[in-house]
């Protein structure tokens, strides 16, 4: 596999991706990347949370399984996945200015959760979210804020209850080096944000790899 992409999303940033059938794109970090993807032939076609979950019978998806459009065509498949610890999300969407200010208002969602695991108070609270990432990355590609999917939020651990269906941000976070890596099946336009995740976000490395030719490996 030759490496043609190689950069840092900094933290509470996002930025598109172009790729092309049959490469690679791998995701290393620490704390949550939401990760949305479209067609890049027909950017009207574009990942969809409850397709990928529906298709394939299960709301926690790992190496193997498929990114699906809402069209039921795959658009990615996890080749590899090395979050060993915890498992990746498909439930809840994008975080956004709006969002922190809603639970916080309301003490619901992750108000809990903010306050007693990252101990911040309202003031604390990030100006902006995955949402806006998400929106200015796909800016120039002429996508709507209101158009963008539902993310698959790679790293975010989230514990379910059964019965209440109750949601909950997990503990489990990524080991440093921790990484996953999914190949694109369709021509893609991606687009990733490094979730502020509150207050303990931190920076995702994304690297683009595609096949080597013969003619370079002679």
């Amino acid at each position: 596999m030759e490496l043609i992409v190689d950069v840092m999303i900094p933290r509470n940033t996002g930025k598109a991706f172009t790729l092309r059938k049959d490469q690679h794109i791998r995701l290393t970090g620490e704390s949550t990347a939401d990760f949305v993807c479209f067609n890049l032939d027909n950017l009207r076609e574009r990942f969809d949370q409850g397709r990928t979950k529906a298709n394939q019978g299960k709301i926690f998806i790992s190496k193997g399984d498929k990114l699906i459009s809402k069209l039921n065509n795959v658009m990615f498949t996890i080749v590899e996945d090395h979050y060993e610890t915890g498992r990746h999300d498909l439930q809840k969407g994008m975080c956004s200015r709006g969002s922190y200010r809603w639970m916080w208002a309301h003490r619901s969602g992750l108000y809990e959760h903010l306050v007693k695991l990252y101990k911040i108070s309202e003031d604390d609270l990030p100006d902006h979210g995955c949402w806006e990432n998400l929106s200015e990355a796909l800016e120039p590609y002429n996508i709507e804020p209101e158009d963008i999917p539902s993310p698959f939020n790679i790293f975010q651990t989230m514990e379910i209850d059964g019965h209440t269906g109750r949601m909950d941000l997990g503990r489990t976070k990524p080991e440093p080096g921790t990484y996953v890596q999914l190949r694109a099946e369709m021509n893609c336009l991606v687009a990733i944000s490094a979730c502020p995740e509150g207050a303990r976000g931190r920076p995702v490395r994304v690297q683009v790899f595609e096949e080597e030719s013969p003619a370079k490996r002679t």
